[in-house]
């Protein structure tokens, strides 16, 4: 019985060391971890809601070539207009 207690202690010693170094070892690790990494930049804001009411994306569209078509528009205007209005129907 003396020999199996012994044994019992030992692998009980060796454990308990060989958890302590482990837990030391991770702790070391992470605080080296953290002095290199550079901090984090914050999340971009969220993008702009949906206007109120909806609004048909579709239609938006068509009446922006309406416009064009008619001659309210040069082609010029209606590029820079159509693409900066497309960008935020599109991203509804």
């Amino acid at each position: 019985m003396p020999g199996l207690l012994r044994g019992v202690a030992r692998t009980a010693v060796v454990a308990g060391t060989a958890t302590a170094v482990s837990n030391r070892v991770s702790r070391r690790q992470g605080q080296r971890w953290a002095e290199i990494q550079p901090p984090q930049a914050p999340p971009p804001p969220p993008s702009a809601p949906p206007p109120a009411g909806g609004g048909d994306r579709v239609a938006a569209l068509k009446q922006l070539g309406e416009l064009r078509a008619r001659g309210v528009h040069t082609e010029d205007e209606f590029t820079a207009k159509f693409t900066a209005k497309e960008a935020t129907i599109l991203a509804w």
